[in-house]
């Protein structure tokens, strides 16, 4: 469960910011859309995946509802869930536990 967890918390963070670095700059600058409807539908699909196995992972791990909003806050920011995937979600790390 952790290493499919620390996979999505990686592509939630890249398809974040390939949408907003990259496919809505083509969108609204150079008039391109298609970039933006499929990074759009991938960003999306490992949003919801993000969110799913934070919550079965936390119930899993016992973990409380305050290390959940951590977990959910850091999906709406920028590198957010760079920050988790090494804070929380690595082997061996004292918040894995």
């Amino acid at each position: 469960m952790l290493k499919v967890f620390r996979l999505f918390a990686i592509l939630e963070g890249i398809s974040y910011l390939a949408l907003f670095a990259v496919s809505m700059p083509l969108k609204y600058m150079a008039e391109i859309r298609e970039p933006n409807l499929y990074i759009g539908y991938a960003h999306g699909f490992l949003f919801l995946g993000y969110i799913i196995l934070a919550i079965v992972f936390c119930m899993e791990k016992k973990w409380t509802f305050i290390r959940f909003l951590n977990l959910f806050v850091a999906s709406l920011l920028p590198f957010g869930t760079f920050y988790i995937e090494k804070k929380y979600l690595r082997p061996n790390v004292q918040g894995a536990n």
